[in-house]
């Protein structure tokens, strides 16, 4: 399946039937959002791949009942980090050095534009905005990825991240919960997978210039 057939297949699944998403196919797209775009590559998020049911019940009130939490077979959760630091732009720069074969030394122009970046927002606040449109890039990759694999997806917003970073330990990390994505099967009981998909036309979308 192409990748326009594929977006074209996929929708926001609201009812999934429980029934596990194949170990190579959750490793192929967890690998996309692995390799999904990032700026200066640096990746300001993890992404947690809850399959327990326990902890997925226990989440479930704090996503509003919404059945995906329990019904899918895996619930990304993804989180973004909540200030850039120093001792992250450095654990960054180490990782570079070390898969590029190069010194640390050698990526002083890079550390000081990362500085240049995290010193550029006004507040902690505003670094994890950032942080977070940064995870939005690696959930569309992972949701183009799902659909060229025929997984059902279902991105969603509909959560209290307050809570979620309660029972997930997140503050502790550095972290705050910024989306999800439940990954499964579609049901027969989702009413609607048969609606037409509705997109604004070219005409209104794009503007070539």
């Amino acid at each position: 399946m192409d990748i326009l057939d594929a977006l074209k297949w996929r929708y926001a699944t609201k009812r999934m039937t429980g029934q596990k998403v194949e170990q190579e196919k959750l490793d192929i797209i967890l690998e996309a959002l692995q390799l999904s775009a990032s700026s200066y590559g640096l990746q300001p998020y993890k992404v947690l791949v809850v399959s327990d049911e326990a902890l997925r019940k226990k989440l479930l009130p704090a996503a509003y009942n919404q059945p995906q939490v329990v019904e899918s077979s895996h619930l990304l959760v993804f989180t973004a980090w909540t200030a850039i630091t120093d001792e992250l732009i450095e654990a960054y720069l180490q990782d570079v050095a070390k898969k590029r074969g190069v010194p640390r030394e050698a990526l002083t122009g890079y550390h000081n534009a990362l500085t240049q970046l995290a010193n550029g927002f006004k507040s902690p606040e505003a670094q994890h905005n950032w942080a977070a449109r940064q995870a939005y890039i690696a959930l569309g990759t992972a949701l183009a990825a799902a659909a060229e694999l025929k997984v059902d997806a279902s991105p969603m917003e509909g959560f209290d991240p307050q809570r979620f970073n309660d029972i997930l330990g997140l503050k502790e990390q550095g972290l705050s919960a910024v989306a999800l994505m439940a990954i499964g099967y579609r049901s027969k009981e989702d009413t609607t997978v048969a609606l037409p998909k509705v997109r604004k036309d070219r005409a209104v979308l794009f503007e070539h210039i």
